[in-house]
């Protein structure tokens, strides 16, 4: 397999490169089951980037020769905490502290800067009384193919930003900001259509120094689950 790809300036997460889960979800088009991506370097925006299948079975984009994400096949397991009800999640939206505070406001997936039809506008807010958080999304029209499905890279976007909210709640971890993805990994279990209400949901797993691990699920309205996710954020607090 070798295939080049270039990531319009419209799916950036911080402003000069691309959104952490947007590029997973391509370099894991075609894969069904688990698939784990580590990202190794910012994608540029808007430049041939190449795709290729190592001896090890890996997907590996790069760059002029260098490595800036390796996606592999493995398993996911979690333990999801309570689906909260739509309503509630309705009423909290954007209520997130790092939401106030976004280092990347016009991230495709959760920046609040973003305009409806042009970013996901993923907007989390925190489950009461739990450390969980929670948004509503409904999918526009234009992250459609030729039918009326989402695309998968889309359904992979979904879950990836919201999943660093948990991790940036408590007081102690302001001084986290901001935070990059390192590392997501996906199950995708079906499918979403343009203009159908879902549900994102994201909770903490752990938090080590600069490192982070949230668990996130996407659902349809009806309840019916569309995928899971584990992402690994990292810290850029501090480098120069």
């Amino acid at each position: 397999m070798s295939e080049t790809l270039v990531v319009a300036p419209r799916f950036c997460g911080p402003p000069d490169s691309a959104n952490g889960g947007y590029v997973s979800g391509l370099l894991a088009r075609g894969v069904s089951g688990a698939f784990e991506v580590t990202l190794r370097a910012a994608a540029p925006l808007a430049t041939p980037l190449d795709v290729s299948e190592a001896d090890d079975g890996a997907r590996v984009l790069t760059l002029e020769g260098r490595e800036l994400a390796r996606g592999v096949r493995t398993t996911l397991a979690l333990d999801l905490p309570p689906r909260p009800a739509l309503e509630q999640v309705e009423a909290h939206a954007g209520d997130c502290r790092a939401m106030r505070t976004h280092p990347f406001p016009r991230d495709f997936v959760c920046g609040p800067a973003r305009e409806p039809g042009d970013g996901l506008r993923i907007f989390p807010g925190i489950v009461p009384g739990t450390n969980r958080v929670a948004a509503l999304w409904v999918p526009d029209a234009s992250l459609c193919g030729s039918g009326r499905s989402v695309g998968p890279e889309f359904l992979w976007a979904a879950p990836d930003s919201p999943s660093s909210f948990p991790l940036l709640e408590p007081e102690d971890a302001r001084a986290l900001e901001p935070m990059v993805l390192g590392r997501l990994c996906v199950s995708l279990e079906g499918e979403l259509a343009a203009g159908e209400r879902a549900l994102v949901m994201a909770w903490p797993i752990s938090l080590e120094g600069r490192r982070g691990v949230a668990g996130a699920a996407l659902f349809a309205a009806s309840g019916r689950r569309v995928g899971l996710a584990r992402a690994t954020w990292i810290s850029l607090a501090g480098r120069s």
